[in-house]
């Protein structure tokens, strides 16, 4: 059986970038040199160039699939899998297959293809990448219905940007070369305008440049390498929280500034020793400073800081770690040890390690901290400090002994008891004590050279003595412990509140937390997978809510269940008790946003009953004001004919009034009784699946409008879903307006377009307009801007207009019209394969 095929995706930032036509140039290119090429299926859209490209390639005829009466083709699975050729050419990978195939996206008949054997080179746009889909809403506003999940593209052999310059693509588009001529201006003013088009762009290649840096990070984990590979220059900033900190910022910025896409990444580690020493509003000014520069903040809790540093710039493949130098005195450095730095350079290996002198280095004239740090390391200090130190200390005092030195000697040593604590707490301490017991004893007390006491007042002095360094080594290692204790909650303190922050500062919750948990424990990878795991492995049909780092390859993992809705997999060493607690509340933290997430869904499903009171309010507001027009006029000219004696004409006029005013009040009452559809007290909005030109020309009837005075461009094969009777009393309204704004030999043209998820419709008059800054003035009710005009048309009034678009799921938007006038954009959802079931 042959093997896999592969997968080859040319990703577009927008339509028109010309993906199908680099898709068919390849395809002919592979054909030229003797490879089995087939056309599974290409979506040219009109385009000559592009149909022209499919000139002697082999194509697959596509399956025809009936579905309410309307005839669809899809690309044949089976037929392709037959013929099994080398390279299939299939279009479009996000799009959506017709209801009845055997799959509903068409990146899932890829995967069968490829599983079958056979290679493929597919296409798909930047919005339809799952997890860019809500950036690409806000970028454009046009929401994106297909989309291709992440882990599609990321498993694809090969994935190349086909790249166009903004505004070569807008000339393109106003060359005609990608719509038809009646969609151009539309698609200008919206999806491709020029900041649109460049922020997608930007977003297209650095979603490349993630995934390069991904698989270079995965390659080198599964091969073990952990030497640095220079693809850019990744600088790592220590961080303390002291004043030096903005310098070592500035300094690694302009550090990574010298090459083009070089990272600055800043970190500070807090621990038990001298570098989390710092003022945290420092510290926070500096994070600041760090977002403002472009770079990254990040904190891990290490107990060995040097250690800690050189593993993080490994992690995140760090090329250069920049340091302060130490603000230690010398006599500190002396009593101390070398340093951080010193020991960092020593560890750093192929690291560039850069020393960033400063003005608070060295600044301090201060004894080194002794701190009882109850390390293996620290004990056996003491244990030598007691050994060597015992013996030379007795040397000394018996060299120098009196009869009547014996109060000194026993201070002495007391006074080594009391330094071999403060080094290596109690377990050193306490042999010190017996040990310089004994030996004050066979060297110093009466008789010499045995251990034995003659006097009872020299074996109680003995005897406090071994007491009182019991009681010093128990204080002083019970302080270590208490300060080692202290040091920790507030190094977990900090890291929840740079967690915390990281949240309000805009991050997705669950995302920074799952990144920072695995920061701080220094995991390989960190996973939060929906509903329950073992601890022994994995379920096939896991739903992964959030990743960080590279899950160890079949190795096992700490799962710590999330409440009652995930689990959280911990990927790497075990973790001791004190980092428990802490991530038990980090865990805490999880549920709570989960539950959030819940809250939100729950809300969104809530925005259909407020759409529906807005229009409710909007209708009751017109109710009141609409009603009570041709009411009044009515019923005046009703009394007036009661009570006046009046001529025939002006009878006649009367009654013509009363008969106009009752007929646009029935018509209006009529009207908004068949849309009403009240329930329970809210509006219900119909939706249905219907064709523009079905509500635009009963509004053309209904204001017997013709040729004459309105211009119709509609697109064909637009559907979209609305309320037609809600719909229909928009553009009876919008229409009116522009009708009556309009300079006498100018038309009203009213034309539709779609693009992508969003159809719109178009009614534009070359009339005065409207200036820019009372533009939302025109959806309070009932404001005329001036107009004084109240003989023609009653209307429902721009602001019902708009509360039942935005009632139907779609937006109301004024636009100037090139060359003066307004236009008034109607943009509503078109109908999807299952809005059209």
């Amino acid at each position: 059986m042959a093997g896999r095929g592969r997968l080859r995706v040319l990703l577009g930032a927008a339509p028109g970038v010309g993906k199908t036509y680099a898709m068919l140039e390849e395809g002919r290119r592979l054909a030229g040199e003797g490879s089995d090429v087939v056309i599974a299926v290409v979506e040219t859209h009109g385009r000559a160039a592009t149909l022209r490209m499919t000139d002697g390639l082999e194509e697959v005829p596509r399956r025809e699939i009936t579905h309410r009466g309307v005839t669809l083709t899809e690309m044949d699975l089976d037929a392709v899998i037959a013929r099994h050729p080398g390279v299939a050419l299939v279009d479009e990978l996000a799009h959506t297959n017709a209801p009845g195939s055997a799959n509903e996206k068409r990146w899932q008949d890829v995967r069968q293809l490829l599983d079958a054997g056979i290679s493929v080179i597919s296409t798909v746009n930047i919005q339809h990448i799952e997890s860019l889909n809500d950036v690409v809403h806000q970028i454009t506003g046009a929401p994106q219905r297909e989309t291709v999940p992440d882990e599609v593209l990321r498993t694809a052999d090969q994935v190349e940007v086909i790249d166009l310059a903004p505004q070569a693509l807008r000339d393109r588009l106003a060359g005609g070369l990608v719509y038809p001529a009646e969609r151009v201006d539309a698609a200008l003013s919206n999806y491709f305008r020029l900041g649109n088009l460049t922020a997608l762009r930007e977003l297209a290649l650095l979603w490349l440049a993630d995934e390069v840096d991904q698989a270079l990070t995965s390659y080198r984990a599964e091969h073990g390498i952990d030497s640095r590979w220079e693809a850019r220059e990744r600088v790592v900033v220590t961080l303390t929280g002291g004043p030096e900190g903005e310098t070592l910022l500035r300094r690694g910025a302009r550090i990574a500034a010298r090459s083009a896409g070089g990272q600055l990444l800043a970190v500070h580690v807090t621990s038990n020793d001298g570098l989390r020493g710092g003022d945290p509003g420092a510290l926070s000014e500096q994070r600041t400073l760090v977002e403002k520069l472009g770079g990254t903040f990040h904190q891990v809790v290490g107990d060995d800081v040097p250690t800690a540093l050189v593993e993080f710039a490994r992690s995140v493949n760090a090329t250069q770690l920049v340091l302060g130098v130490s603000r230690r005195s010398r006599l500190a450095a002396v009593f101390a040890g070398p340093g951080i730095g010193a020991t960092v350079i020593r560890e750093s290996g192929d690291i560039d390690v850069h020393i960033v002198t400063h003005s608070a280095a060295g600044g301090r004239f201060a004894l080194p901290r002794l701190g009882g740090a109850l390390s293996m390391k620290r004990r056996l200090a003491g244990f030598a400090v007691a050994f060597l130190g015992g013996p030379l200390l007795t040397w000394l005092l018996f060299v120098t002994r009196t009869d009547e030195s014996i109060t000194s000697d026993v201070l002495s040593y007391q006074l080594l008891v009391v330094v071999v604590a403060l080094v290596g707490g109690i377990w050193p301490a306490l042999w010190a004590a017996l040990l310089s017991g004994i030996t004050l004893d066979f060297f110093f007390v009466e008789p010499l050279f045995t251990v034995h006491v003659h006097e009872p007042q020299h074996l109680l002095a003995l005897s406090l003595y071994v007491v009182i360094a019991i009681l010093v080594s128990v204080v002083v290692d019970r302080a270590a412990r208490q300060t080692r204790a202290a040091r920790r909650a507030a190094a977990e303190s900090e890291l929840l509140q740079t967690v915390a922050g990281s949240v309000l500062r805009g991050a997705g919750a669950v995302e920074a937390l799952v990144e920072r948990t695995r920061e701080a424990f220094r995991l390989a990878g960190v996973r939060l997978v929906a509903g329950t795991t073992s601890s022994g492995g994995t379920s096939g049909d896991e739903t992964i809510l959030a990743a960080s780092g590279e899950p160890l390859r079949g190795g096992r993992f700490t799962a710590v269940p999330v409440g009652e809705r995930a689990v959280l997999e911990l990927h790497g060493h075990d973790l001791r008790a004190s980092e428990r607690r802490l991530l038990s509340a980090i865990v805490a933290q999880m549920d709570a946003a989960l539950q959030q997430q819940d809250l939100a869904e729950v809300a969104s499903g809530l925005a259909p009953l407020k759409a529906s009171d807005r229009v409710r309010s909007a209708l009751l507001s017109a109710l009141s004001h609409d009603l009570r027009r041709p009411l009044a006029a009515a019923t005046a000219a009703v009394g007036g004919l009661r009570n006046g004696t009046y001529s025939e004409g002006d009878r006649n006029e009367l009654l013509q009034t009363a008969d106009e005013s009752l007929g646009m009040l029935a018509a209006l009452v009529t009207d908004l009784l068949d849309v009403s559809r009240l329930q329970a007290g809210a509006l219900a909005v119909s939706l249905l699946t219907i064709d523009p030109a079905d509500v635009i020309l009963p509004a053309l009837e209904e204001l017997g409008a013709g040729p004459a005075s309105v211009d119709i461009h509609l697109e064909p094969d637009v559907e979209l879903r609305a309320d037609p009777v809600l719909l229909q009393r928009v553009v009876v309204n919008l229409l009116a307006n522009a009708l009556r704004h309009s300079p006498e030999g100018r038309k009203v043209r009213v034309a539709t377009s779609s693009f992508g998820a969003v159809a719109e419709i178009r009614i534009i008059d070359h009339g005065p307009g409207i200036p820019a800054e009372r533009r939302d003035d025109v959806f309070v009710p009932f404001q005329r801007l001036g107009d004084t005009d109240n003989s023609t048309g009653l209307g429902l009034g721009l602001a019902l207009s708009k509360g039942f678009v935005e009632g139907m799921g779609g937006t109301l938007t004024p636009e100037d019209t090139p060359g003066g006038g307004l236009t008034m954009v109607v943009s509503l959802p078109v109908a999807d394969e299952e809005g059209s079931a």
